[in-house]
């Protein structure tokens, strides 16, 4: 009998989940050891904000990812669409022709 999966739909989440959970138990472990309250207080702090910067980097680096590459974005086509230099309506002719010849 196959045991759950170990992969989940969104694995930042996750981490972010287990390093909310560390920031709350090292405190507890800190007081429980001897430490000051407000040398705990100052660690979750710390931790709390190391954590919340590591998930807005992981979330850009999602995005930034998902991103299509230069590669694959077709290059612009300039003003209106049109394609090419001189196919435009009404340009010069090289041949000394006006465009109602």
């Amino acid at each position: 009998m196959p045991g759950p999966s170990n992969t989940s739909a969104d694995p930042v989440s996750d981490l972010v989940r287990w390093a909310a959970f560390s920031c709350a138990l090292v405190p507890l472990v800190l007081v429980l050891c001897g430490a000051s309250a407000a040398g705990a207080a100052g660690a979750a702090v710390g931790l709390g904000t190391v954590t919340c910067a590591c998930r807005a980097l992981l979330r850009q680096s999602e995005r930034t990812a998902a991103r299509p590459s230069s590669d694959e974005i077709a290059p612009h086509r300039g003003r209106h669409s049109r394609t090419g230099t001189g196919a435009h309506r009404g340009g010069r002719r090289s041949d000394g022709r006006t465009p109602e010849e």
